[in-house]
């Protein structure tokens, strides 16, 4: 007996899945998906320019050393 490995779904395929979970989550409709999706994309966005403005604050500080390779 030989055991094939289960294929994995193709990005396309888990993308549409993503796609299929976020519009049901929000009951159907579309155009309360985006919104979610806009409002969640503005706080991923101000998260990185936090996180961005702390490292670099950080380094300034002497806290973090230069990757020297």
């Amino acid at each position: 007996m030989t055991c094939a490995p289960t294929p994995r779904p193709a990005a396309s395929d888990e993308l549409e899945a993503a796609i299929d979970d976020a519009i049901s989550a929000c009951g159907g409709d579309s155009r309360a998906t985006i919104r979610a999706l806009l409002v969640a994309n503005e706080y991923l966005e101000a998260e990185v320019g936090e996180l961005m403005k702390a490292v670099s604050h950080a380094y300034a500080r002497g806290r973090f050393n230069a990757y020297s390779g």
